[in-house]
């Protein structure tokens, strides 16, 4: 009996997974009021920025508090300059009605103490292109709060420079971004 007990004791050591479980990963989704994309750009006779206050976004984060993963959205016609003339002009050169949203996708999160280096593909105006984007990370009882910035350059992405009185706006739109989470799971 006590040969039989040692035998089914090892069996069942034997059948036990040799591999630590994987950890239980949690959803943060971007609170659409605290967050905001904003873009910049120039022209020769002034600087203006539009402001998207309608963001979608979900980070994936492990049990070991890193970001496995982001995924964002965001309308084109939701950006607001301050100025519906330059806006409506700004939709057309988009062609918003044909690309009605830019959406950017990582899996590649590098963290060191509180910077990030996201790197992703960014789709705007039905061109995906790769995109690396700087930024912080912090972390407080309620919340965790991202903020990062990149450039992107019109033609890379297929869109005819808006211009004023003829002559068009600088090539590099230069892209800001602060995504507030709410730290739970949802």
């Amino acid at each position: 009996m006590a040969s039989l007990l040692l035998v089914s004791a090892g069996l069942v050591a034997f059948h036990q997974p040799t591999h630590a479980p994987a950890f239980a990963k949690r959803k943060l989704m971007a609170d659409r009021a605290k967050s905001t994309i904003t873009y910049a750009m120039t022209h020769p006779m002034h600087s203006f920025e539009g402001v998207s206050r309608d963001v979608a976004c979900v980070i994936v984060i492990d049990d070991a508090n890193k970001i496995e993963s982001v995924a964002a959205a965001t309308k084109v016609s939701s950006f607001d300059s301050d100025n519906s003339n330059r806006d409506s002009h700004a939709l057309e050169k988009m062609e918003a009605l044909k690309y009605p949203k830019v959406t950017f996708t990582s899996n590649d999160v590098q963290q060191e103490g509180t910077n990030l280096t996201v790197k992703g593909n960014l789709t705007f105006h039905g061109v995906t292109k790769p995109v690396v984007i700087q930024g912080t990370r912090q972390d407080d009882n309620a919340q965790v709060t991202i903020k990062g910035d990149f450039d992107i350059n019109l033609s890379d992405y297929k869109v005819e420079k808006p211009s004023l009185m003829m002559v068009p706006v600088d090539e590099k739109v230069k892209l800001k971004l602060v995504m507030v989470f709410k730290n739970t799971d949802s």
